[in-house]
C-alpha cells in the first residue's frame, strides 16, 4: 500500500561470512542432535534385546 513504510531486513547489514557462519552451526546443531537421538535409540533397542 502507498505510504507504508517496508521494514528494514535485518540482514542486509550483515557479514556474508557472519550469515554463513551463522547457517553452518546451526546446521552442525542439527547434524549433532540427530546423532545424539540416534544413538540413544541404538542404546534403548540394544537393552531391550533388539541386537542386529
Amino acid at each position: 500500500m502507498a505510504g507504508q513504510e517496508q521494514e528494514p531486513n535485518p540482514a542486509e547489514g550483515k557479514p556474508l561470512w557472519k550469515r554463513l557462519g551463522w547457517m553452518l552451526v546451526i546446521w552442525a546443531g542439527s547434524v549433532a542432535a540427530l546423532g545424539i537421538l540416534s544413538y540413544g535409540l541404538r542404546l534403548f533397542m540394544s537393552a531391550a534385546g533388539l541386537k542386529s
